[in-house]
């Protein structure tokens, strides 16, 4: 590897870190505010609310016998090696790393919440028309960015090489 590599790679890496603490500090700040359960409204459109997810997105398998602790957490620790070989890759592929730094910082803080609490500590609630997006939280965020900077990486990619700018 190349010095310039390494030298991107660690700055991708440090936007994973950035990413996750960022995330791992406002679940400690909203641990200690409110309690499980409890609502504060921000505006018409916004909630606080904590709330413990045991499963996945949308809290899929939530409710499913406790095996899912440990899935999760394998499966986010393939994503994480998988991502770590595709930053060392890629490094030089601005847009592309930039998603995966993303992901990986938020893979990491929830992580951390599976080994640590069990579950992972949600508290964004959106809101309109009596209709509840699910709790998510900074890195449900993260996450959720970083694959639509990939998505759309993905189509500039293949608009170049085809030639029609993007």
């Amino acid at each position: 590897m190349r010095n310039g590599n390494r030298r991107l790679l660690g700055a991708w890496i440090g936007i994973a870190m950035v990413v996750a603490i960022a995330d791992q500090l406002t679940k400690a700040l909203i641990t200690r505010t409110l309690f499980a359960g409890e609502v504060r409204e921000i505006t018409g459109f916004f909630n606080l609310v904590l709330a413990f997810n045991r499963g996945a997105a949308f809290s899929l398998l939530a409710d499913a016998p406790g095996w899912q602790r440990e899935f999760f957490i394998g499966v986010a620790l393939l994503a994480s090696v998988l991502i770590l070989w595709l930053l060392w890759r890629h490094s030089e592929e601005r847009v592309f790393c930039w998603g995966l730094a993303l992901i990986l910082g938020g893979a990491a803080g929830n992580l951390w919440d599976r080994i640590a609490h069990g579950h992972v500590v949600d508290f964004i609630q959106l809101h309109a028309a009596r209709l509840y997006w699910p709790a998510f939280n900074v890195a449900d965020s993260a996450i959720t960015v970083g694959a639509a900077l990939l998505i759309w990486d993905g189509f500039r990619g293949r608009a170049a090489q085809r030639g029609i700018q993007s």
